[in-house]
């Protein structure tokens, strides 16, 4: 988790080029902290789309009086992503997780030809689907 504050507006969750690994970040709730105003509190992501230009993306809008928090449902971001407070001064508080998987370096593919004798009896059982009566 991170913290969005008036003094810092702004937290980047990056990873390491050269890990050989695939990220995904989801983020699950953002909150009003203890000592917010009663003022709109914006937070946006900041990442890059298919083209790879910068975009921000507002996810929250968060006021104390009628919504301190927002669950975001494990919203999935790939990283670098940069959380920002694009409005308000919190403090806003970001939770969520980081999943890694590591990449194998074989790929196994299945191959159609090697059926095992006891698929193909299971291929030969299946009745075919008739259309519905009406």
């Amino acid at each position: 988790g991170c913290e969005l504050t008036a003094s810092t507006k702004s937290y980047t969750f990056q990873v390491d080029e050269k890990d050989d690994s695939d990220h995904i970040l989801a983020l699950s709730v953002v909150c009003l902290m203890d000592g917010a105003k009663d003022e709109c509190n914006v937070v946006e992501v900041v990442g890059r789309n298919h083209e790879n230009q910068e975009i921000a993306v507002p996810v929250a809008n968060l006021k104390l009086s009628c919504q301190p928090l927002l669950s975001l449902d494990n919203f999935k971001l790939q990283p670098p992503v940069t959380f920002r407070l694009a409005a308000g001064s919190g403090p806003v508080h970001l939770a969520g997780w980081h999943r890694i998987t590591h990449r194998e370096d074989a790929f196994f593919e299945e191959d159609d030809d090697d059926l095992s004798e006891e698929d193909e009896e299971e291929e030969k059982e299946l009745a075919p689907i008739m259309p519905a009566k009406k």
